[in-house]
């Protein structure tokens, strides 16, 4: 019971003092908006160094794939060219490639066509790895903030849940039917929650 303001006395409902629940929507929010907000909402601190430490190991890998594939493009698109200006191709080739071996544009009189396609489809190749891998790192991404928020989900509806010590399991042996008056020996499992 409690009074107002009149001085009359108000009957409160019994559950009036229900403890406030712990909101998956809230959980779900926070980790969309900023990824491992939802996992401080839950109270599991110890998940937060697995998500930064997840988005750093993959914003690494979009950065040097992207890196790679920015330098094996450009060294492409330079030997492709007829120009000899540019020669940023140089730069990725091993010490054990001589330019002159398969550079039909620095030396002409050297060159071997069939080392020139080899050389070309390496550069393709090595752009295509670097290319397919950084799509793969930006999809890492994506499915990690979204394994954020349901892991944040999933940690919030379970968050009241009670585990208690009443669960036992009782196996004991059982006769049953097997038709044509025949029996058959069994096991039943009975599980108490």
């Amino acid at each position: 019971m409690s009074q107002t303001k009149e001085g009359k006395e108000e009957i409160l409902p019994a559950d009036s003092t229900m403890l406030q629940s712990h909101s998956p929507v809230k959980a779900s929010l926070y980790s969309a908006i900023f990824p491992g907000l939802g996992q401080i909402y839950n109270k599991k601190y110890w998940k937060l160094p697995l998500v930064y430490g997840g988005f750093g190991v993959l914003g690494y890998s979009v950065t040097f794939n992207q890196t790679n594939f920015s330098k094996y493009k450009n060294a492409y698109l330079d030997f492709s060219d007829d120009i000899p200006e540019t020669q940023s191709y140089l730069k990725v080739i091993g010490g054990n490639l001589n330019p002159a071996d398969f550079d039909p544009v620095l030396y002409p009189d050297t060159y071997d066509s069939k080392q020139e396609q080899w050389f070309k489809e390496q550069l393709e190749h090595n752009m295509d790895y670097y290319r397919r891998n950084r799509d793969l790192s930006y999809i890492g991404l994506v499915g990690l903030y979204l394994l954020n928020i349901v892991d944040a989900t999933v940690d919030a509806h379970l968050f009241d849940y009670d585990i208690g010590n009443d669960l036992s399991m009782k196996i004991e042996p059982r006769l049953m039917y097997a038709g044509r008056s025949m029996n058959t020996l069994g096991l039943q499992i009975s599980i108490a929650f």
